[in-house]
């Protein structure tokens, strides 16, 4: 079985690495070519969201399973601002920075499995999985 990937994220570069590092562990993990996109989609959003506005956080890509289902972890950690109202953040098209607004719910609806844990002044983690079909 793979081990997890890390990848610090500071910057642009850092999320092509991050998109190519979930790939790359999608593929292992027997993800179809289009569940792959999704996958490096979804961590691509949000890697976006770590160089925007925590300005810099970490990526542990890890294999998971369940039930002899083959799966994709991704946890995000960064040390940012945190998000000041969670449930407005997680609707389709609210931004404080003049974006879509499609990050974290885009990233939601791509994956299986998402969670967000934030707290004001102290940052914030996002868990998310994706499961073989």
């Amino acid at each position: 079985m793979a081990v997890d990937m890390r990848v610090v994220i500071a910057r642009d570069g850092d999320i092509v690495t991050a998109r190519q590092m979930g790939r790359e562990l999608a593929v292992a993990r027997g993800f179809s070519t289009t569940e792959q996109t999704l996958i490096a989609t979804a961590i691509s959003e949000i890697a976006r969201n770590i160089v925007e506005y925590a300005d810099h956080g970490e990526m542990v890509l890890s294999p998971v399973e369940l039930n002899g289902r083959p799966g994709l972890m991704v946890v995000a950690v960064d040390q940012g601002p945190g998000i000041e109202d969670p449930a407005r953040a997680m609707r389709a098209g609210y931004s404080t920075r003049k974006s879509l607004g499609m990050g974290l719910p885009g990233a939601k609806r791509l994956m299986d499995e998402f969670e967000l844990e934030t707290e004001v002044g102290h940052g914030t983690t996002i868990t998310m999985k994706k499961w073989v079909r």
